[in-house]
C-alpha cells in the first residue's frame, strides 16, 4: 500500500539529499533488472522460434498455413501438450516465486527472476509464428514508449494512486477468466474485448507499481539486503506490467502472417 506521508517523514530523520540519492540508486536498480528481464525475454524467444522454425524442407516435420515449416522440435512445443507445458510454466513459477520471495537470498531472488524471464520468453516464442517482425518491432518500441510515460507519471505524480490496486486487480482477474472461456469460444469480438481491456488494466499497473515501488523504498532503506531483494521484487512488478501491455498492444496493433 501506499504510504504518502512517509515520504517525507523519513526523509527528515536520515536527510533529504541522503534519501533522494539513495532512491535514485534503488529505482536505477529496479529499471536496470526490469530491462535486462525484458532483453533476456526476447533473446529466449527468438532462440526458440529459431530451433522451432526452418527454411529446409528436407529438415521439415511440418508446415503452418502461413508457410512456415516446423522442425521436429517445434512440433512438439506448438502442437502438441507441451505447448500447454510451454504456457502454463511461467505463471507456475511466478507463483512459486511469490511465495518463496520472502525466505530468498538476494542471490536467490536474483536467480530466480532471470529463469522466469527466460520461461516467458520460451512461452512467448509462439508471438513469432503469428505476427510479423516488423509488426512485433513497431508494437515494441510503441510498448516501450507508453510504458516510460506512464512509470514517469506514477513516479512524479503528488496524487496517492495506492486506492487503484484493488480495482486494476479485479480487472486483471476478468481478463484472465475471459480469456481462458476464449481459448475455447475463439470468439473475435471477444479477444478484442479483452485486449482493450487488458491495455487499460496494465497501463494502470504500470503506474500503480511504480509508485506502490518507489513507497517500499522507504520501508527497507536501512537494511541494504531487504533493499536489494526489494529492487528485484519491484523489477518483477514492472517486467509483468511490460509485457502484458506488449501481449495486448500487439493483439489489436499487430500484423498477422
Amino acid at each position: 500500500m501506499a504510504q504518502s506521508d512517509s515520504r517525507y517523514t523519513q526523509a527528515t530523520t536520515v536527510g533529504r539529499a541522503d534519501v533522494d540519492a539513495g532512491l535514485r540508486a534503488y529505482m536505477l536498480g529496479v529499471y536496470n533488472y526490469m530491462a535486462g528481464g525484458v532483453a533476456l525475454t526476447g533473446l529466449i524467444a527468438y532462440l526458440v522460434y529459431a530451433l522451432a522454425v526452418t527454411t529446409d524442407p528436407s529438415s521439415a516435420a511440418a508446415s503452418l498455413p502461413s508457410g512456415k515449416m516446423l522442425t521436429a522440435f517445434g512440433v512438439a512445443i506448438y502442437t502438441t501438450p507441451l505447448k500447454w507445458v510451454l504456457f502454463l510454466a511461467p505463471i507456475a513459477f511466478v507463483f512459486f516465486f511469490a511465495f518463496k520471495a520472502a525466505t530468498m537470498s538476494v542471490a536467490g531472488a536474483q536467480t530466480s527472476f532471470w529463469i522466469y524471464s527466460a520461461l516467458v520468453g520460451a512461452s512467448l516464442s509462439s508471438l513469432l509464428l503469428v505476427f510479423t517482425g516488423t509488426s512485433i518491432a513497431n508494437v515494441f518500441f510503441i510498448t516501450a514508449a507508453t510504458f516510460a510515460s506512464l512509470s514517469i507519471w506514477g513516479y512524479t505524480t503528488k496524487r496517492d494512486i495506492s486506492g487503484w490496486g484493488s480495482f486494476l486487480f479485479m480487472g486483471l482477474i476478468g481478463v484472465i477468466i475471459a480469456s481462458l472461456v476464449n481459448l475455447f469460444t475463439q470468439s473475435s469480438a471477444m479477444n478484442f474485448a479483452i485486449s482493450v481491456i487488458g491495455v487499460l488494466v496494465f497501463a494502470g499497473f504500470t503506474a500503480y507499481d511504480t509508485q506502490r515501488i518507489k513507497d517500499v523504498y522507504y520501508e527497507v532503506a536501512g537494511s541494504a539486503e531487504a533493499t536489494a531483494k526489494a529492487s528485484i521484487l519491484g523489477a518483477l512488478s514492472l517486467y509483468q506490467d511490460f509485457v502484458g501491455l506488449f501481449v495486448n498492444l500487439l493483439s489489436l496493433m499487430g500484423n498477422r502472417e
